[in-house]
C-alpha cells in the first residue's frame, strides 16, 4: 500500500484529472502505451527499458485511471525481475511505488515471488547508506549525506512499513541543511538552496512530524521567488530559466504549506499548457523540442495540482 504521503499527492492528482473528458484522458494514457517497450517497461531518451522511468510511466497511467489489463500485467513481468538486482535508491524507490500501484489498480503482485524476508533485508541494505550526521548518503561510496536521498529512505521505508530508526537524527540532519537565505541544501558544501531539495526536506519533514511555522512561512517565501518571467519555477538562482521538475515539486510543497496562492498562478498554468505536446506528453522546459515519460508525469501533475 502507498504511504500516506505518496496516496494523497496520487489521490490529489488523480481526482483533478477525472474531471477532464474521457478522450482527453484517453490521448495522455495513449502517450504512455505507446511508448511501452517489448520486455514491458519504459524507457528514457536513450538506451533500454528502465526502472525509474517505468515507474513515472505507471505513475502517469494510474492517475489517468489507465493503468490495467496487458501493459500492466508487462509491466509486472518487467519489475519482477528487477527485484534481484542492486538498484540504485532512486530506482528502488521507483520499484516499491510501482509494485504498490500495479497491485491497487491492476490487481498484480509484484512481489508474489519475493522471500518472506525481503523487506527486513532491504531496510538493513539502506541502512548502510546513513552516515554520522543522521542522514543518507546517495551510495554505499558516499561520504556526504543527501537531503533528497535521505527523503527517498524515509519513503522507501515507509512503503514497506518499516519505520526509520532514531528519526531524530534525520530531523537533525535536515534542519542542519537550511540555507540562510530561505529554502534547503542537497548537501552541505554547496552553497545555494534549490527547489528540488527545498522539496525533499519539507517533505520528510512532514513526514516526521518536524514541521514549524518559522521553517514553513520561510520556505513559502523562498518558493515563490524561483518563479521566474516564463511563469514556472526553477531549480535555484543561478539558474534562468524555469523547468518542469522545479516547477512540480514547488507546486506539491506550497500545496501542503498552504502557500499556493503567493504564486501568480495564472502565470504557472500558461507556463504548464506551453510544455504540453499535441500527441500527448510534455517537454521539460522551453528548450526542450521532445519530451519523455518523467516530464510527461510532471507535466500531468502539475495540471491536477493547479486544477487545470
Amino acid at each position: 500500500m502507498l504511504d500516506d504521503y505518496l496516496q494523497r499527492l496520487t489521490l490529489r492528482i488523480a481526482a483533478a484529472l477525472g474531471n477532464w473528458s474521457e478522450q482527453r484522458r484517453q490521448r495522455e494514457a495513449d502517450y504512455f502505451l505507446r511508448q511501452q517497450q517489448p520486455d514491458g517497461g519504459w524507457r528514457g531518451r536513450e538506451g533500454g527499458s528502465d526502472v525509474y522511468y517505468t515507474g513515472f510511466a505507471l505513475r502517469s497511467l494510474a492517475v489517468l485511471g489507465a493503468l490495467r489489463g496487458a501493459p500492466a500485467e508487462k509491466a509486472g513481468a518487467f519489475l519482477r525481475a528487477k527485484l534481484t538486482g542492486r538498484e540504485s535508491i532512486v530506482d528502488f524507490l521507483s520499484l516499491l511505488m510501482s509494485g504498490a500501484l500495479l497491485e491497487i489498480s491492476a490487481g498484480v503482485d509484484l512481489y508474489s515471488s519475493a522471500g518472506p524476508q525481503w523487506r527486513d533485508a532491504v531496510a538493513n541494505s539502506l541502512e548502510q547508506l546513513r552516515r554520522p550526521d543522521g542522514g543518507y548518503a546517495k551510495g554505499m561510496e558516499g561520504s556526504i549525506s543527501s537531503t533528497y536521498h535521505s527523503f527517498l529512505v524515509l519513503l522507501c521505508r515507509q512503503l514497506m512499513e518499516r519505520p526509520i530508526p532514531e528519526p531524530e537524527r534525520l530531523v537533525k540532519f535536515l534542519l542542519s541543511q537550511r540555507a540562510a537565505e530561505g529554502g534547503f541544501l542537497e548537501i552541505r558544501l554547496q552553497k545555494r538552496a534549490g527547489t528540488n531539495p527545498t522539496a525533499a526536506a519539507l517533505g520528510a519533514l512532514q513526514m516526521l512530524g518536524a514541521m514549524t511555522l518559522e521553517i514553513r512561512d520561510e520556505t513559502i517565501d523562498f518558493l515563490v521567488e524561483m518563479q521566474t518571467d516564463e511563469g514556472g519555477l526553477r531549480a535555484n538562482t543561478r539558474i534562468p530559466i524555469a523547468d518542469l521538475l522545479s516547477t512540480f515539486t514547488g507546486l506539491v510543497t506550497l500545496t501542503d504549506l498552504e502557500g499556493l496562492g503567493e504564486l501568480d498562478l495564472p502565470a504557472v498554468q500558461e507556463f504548464v499548457k506551453s510544455l504540453a505536446q499535441p500527441d500527448g506528453g510534455f517537454s521539460a522546459a522551453a528548450w526542450d523540442p521532445a519530451g519523455d515519460v518523467e516530464y510527461s508525469f510532471y507535466g500531468l501533475g502539475c495540471m491536477g495540482l493547479l486544477g487545470m
